[in-house]
């Protein structure tokens, strides 16, 4: 199926559409911050962001940035991303709570993404908030995926229902 039509950004926006295959890797200006019940876990004003074709940015954190008993490996079986490498689960607690394989890190990545060497991404969904500056982000549609969306980015997105093939 081929995907919908493009949402044309408005000033200020970006398309996923316009964002590259192979993905592409950058710094972002922005302090990024995730909180997990309640309390602060991560916040850092030196984040990277992955920008790929068809998915809202997935956001990766400095590990210096993120309160020390927050992050435990996971006992889930490493994972392979085409572009980046192998990833590593981790369960995420904080404030008295739990979220099993909510962030994963790429502890050797591929050389275009060498920066991200263990920076750790959350899934926004198993999170009671991720900000980008001041804006609170919404979890990449579908579960799978681990993008956040923001009013900066206009999709469509890859994981609403009959994206599997984009």
């Amino acid at each position: 199926m081929p995907h919908p039509e493009r949402i044309p950004p408005a000033f200020g926006q970006e398309s996923v559409w316009d964002y590259p295959r192979p993905p592409r890797l950058e710094t972002v200006s922005l302090p990024v911050r995730i909180v997990l019940g309640g309390e602060t876990i991560a916040a850092t004003s030196q984040a990277y962001r992955v920008l790929e074709t068809s998915h809202p940015p997935t956001y990766y954190i400095p590990p210096t940035d993120i309160v020390e008993a927050a992050l435990h490996p996971s006992g889930t079986r490493p994972s392979l991303c085409e572009w980046k490498g192998v990833a590593v689960y981790f369960t995420v607690r904080g404030g008295g709570e739990e979220a099993p394989d909510a962030a994963w890190a790429y502890p050797r990545p591929t050389t275009p993404f060498a920066a991200l060497v263990d920076h750790v991404a959350f899934y926004c969904s198993m999170m009671d908030e991720c900000w980008v500056g001041d804006e609170l982000a919404t979890p990449q549609p579908g579960g799978f995926y681990g993008g956040w969306v923001t009013s900066g980015v206009v999709g469509p997105f890859k994981g609403v229902p009959g994206s599997h093939s984009w």
